[in-house]
């Protein structure tokens, strides 16, 4: 068995404080649990700080995953794992009879761009422009939204998670915010099991601060004048 933990995750943008992380390793080892920990977005925080990695305090049952592809580019989809010398075998013989070998290009490309420490002095710049469009879109949230519309406040990472008034749907209210152009990812499809459909995902880091305000203006508008049922 195993548990799952992911840094300012898709989609809400939660953290996991340290005080539940030093909790989660006591009790995975007192049961004997794997722990996945999913970390693309750690790299994100806004302040450059996050707690302990989950690796750190438990490295023994961990398998630590991590990716390019937020910190570099969308298009990099190179990935990397860590994990105790007992599972890596199993592990490596699983991605062959997955796909052989990721591709050579990307890999290179990657290579390329951080092996005299560009990463180092990038990140922190795209931690400014995150922070920056995370700030637009909270204000306008505050500004625009209706005043039964909660959202979440994220201290790092790529998105927002927004629940709507009790009763509306949000994967209904998409097609209506299409004609506004504006889009999101409803939440529903996030759940397991009995899924919020008053839901939503914000993402705000391919967007200009200006063009963030006029989305979520419109957003609003939108939710104001179609109070759509279930």
């Amino acid at each position: 068995m195993y548990l799952h933990l992911a840094e300012f995750s898709n989609p809400t943008g939660r953290l996991l404080s340290e005080d539940r992380r030093y909790c989660l390793v006591e009790r995975a080892r007192a049961l004997d649990l794997l722990i996945l920990e999913d970390d693309p977005y750690g790299a994100l925080s806004y302040s450059g700080e996050t707690p302990p990695s989950i690796r750190s305090l438990a490295p023994e049952r961990t398998v630590y995953l991590g990716s390019f592809s937020k910190v570099l580019s969308p298009g990099l989809r190179i990935g990397y794992l860590i994990a105790p010398a007992i599972l890596r075998a199993k592990l490596v013989q699983a991605k062959q009879a997955t796909d052989l070998h990721t591709a050579t290009l990307p890999q290179m490309a990657v290579y390329d761009v951080i092996k005299d420490g560009f990463l180092d002095t990038h990140i922190p710049t795209i931690r400014q422009l995150y922070r920056e469009q995370c700030a637009t879109m909270l204000a306008a949230l505050a500004k625009y939204m209706p005043n039964d519309v909660r959202w979440s406040t994220p201290s790092g990472g790529m998105f927002l998670w927004v629940e709507l008034p009790s009763g509306m749907d949000a994967s209904a209210l998409l097609a209506l915010a299409i004609e506004r152009n504006v889009a999101y990812v409803p939440g529903a499809p996030f759940f397991a099991s009995n899924p919020k459909v008053e839901t939503l995902r914000l993402a705000f880091v391919t967007v200009p601060p200006p063009l963030i305000e006029e989305g979520i203006k419109r957003l609003a508008e939108v939710i104001r004048t179609h109070r759509l049922p279930r």
